[in-house]
């Protein structure tokens, strides 16, 4: 088994907010691949490290693969995601990655988030640059053909009136959580907008992805965050033991004078210190977890378990 570990340097922790207003976690992620015989295995992408900012700390990161990888390789992504490329050695009848990561969260405002004068009222005006540099994420990836998301998004529009930025993402916020059925899903991939709308359910991810093609055709910059959410309710010794956590799925909004905002959809949560990112991209399918190949008789693929756990120190 070999391992990957990183620990921050002392110097890092000169900037961050006063101890009594922030939350350190533990999080464990395991993914255990299974075959029911040897298969030869291929390179995997593994997005494990949780993404630094000035809210957001980490303190520490580990990586242990079973079979032991010929090569690891760090770098960053187009979207400065932290990315390990792994090699496991083959052939083997399982594929083991334990990631493990500490973090100090001193959480991003809520609903109470300043922002530019020119974002509190719906148009949104990006300035040229910004416009430039937000350019990917202002721009549709599914098409509309029949205009149905444009018309769902319109809705948040008030018809008499201005409309507030933040009243507005506030309330798609709140109404997807209300008016949506959450159901997990253990498939690959992310269902259309369209498909959500109509069947008025789906897993975070989708949640996501809904908002994030609402918000831009109203002019909003959006883009996807995968990443662990803390859930207090489970945060006991028994859910541990059973793993009290998943990865999860949520939204940010990019606002002047404001940054980079979060909004969960599937729970109603703007901001705080319970969302952990870990990877942003334009769409789900370039923010995966794990990912890889292997080579073998379909028949030899028994499964895959995971197993997250995330833990608030006291």
């Amino acid at each position: 088994m070999a391992y990957l570990h990183q620990k921050a340097h002392p110097l890092e922790a000169a900037h961050h907010q006063s101890p009594e207003v922030s939350a350190i976690f533990d999080i464990t992620h395991t993914t255990h691949y299974r075959y029911a015989s040897s298969v030869r295995l291929g390179e995997h992408l593994v997005q494990f490290r949780p993404r630094d900012s000035h809210d957001l700390r980490v303190l520490a990161t580990d990586m242990r693969v079973n079979p032991e990888p010929v090569d690891i390789r760090m770098f960053q992504d187009a979207y400065s995601n932290s990315i390990a490329l792994i090699q496991p050695q083959s052939p083997a009848a399982e594929l083991q990655v334990v990631c493990s990561s500490s973090v100090e969260h001193t959480g991003t405002r809520a609903v109470n988030f300043p922002m530019s004068l020119r974002a509190r009222r719906f148009p949104l005006a990006y300035d040229d640059e910004e416009r430039l540099v937000l350019r990917h994420f202002m721009t549709p990836f599914y098409n509309d053909p029949t205009g149905m998301l444009q018309a769902w998004a319109n809705q948040f529009i008030r018809p008499n009136g201005e409309t507030g930025t933040r009243e507005l993402l506030v309330e798609m916020t709140e109404f997807i959580r209300n008016t949506m059925r959450y159901q997990a899903r253990f498939s690959r991939g992310v269902q259309t907008p369209y498909d959500t709308l109509r069947l008025k359910s789906g897993a975070c991810r989708d949640f996501a992805t809904l908002m994030i093609e609402a918000v831009r055709r109203l002019g909003y910059a959006a883009r996807f965050v995968s990443g662990y959410l803390y859930t207090p309710w489970r945060d006991t010794a028994k859910q541990q033991n059973m793993g009290n956590g998943s990865t999860h799925a949520w939204v940010q909004v990019y606002l002047p004078d404001a940054g980079w905002i979060p909004f969960d959809p599937t729970n109603n949560l703007i901001g705080g210190t319970d969302l952990i990112s870990v990877s942003v991209a334009r769409h789900a399918s370039q923010a995966t977890p794990l990912s890889g190949s292997w080579h073998g008789y379909p028949g030899d693929f028994l499964g895959m378990d995971v197993n997250v756990q995330v833990r608030k120190r006291p």
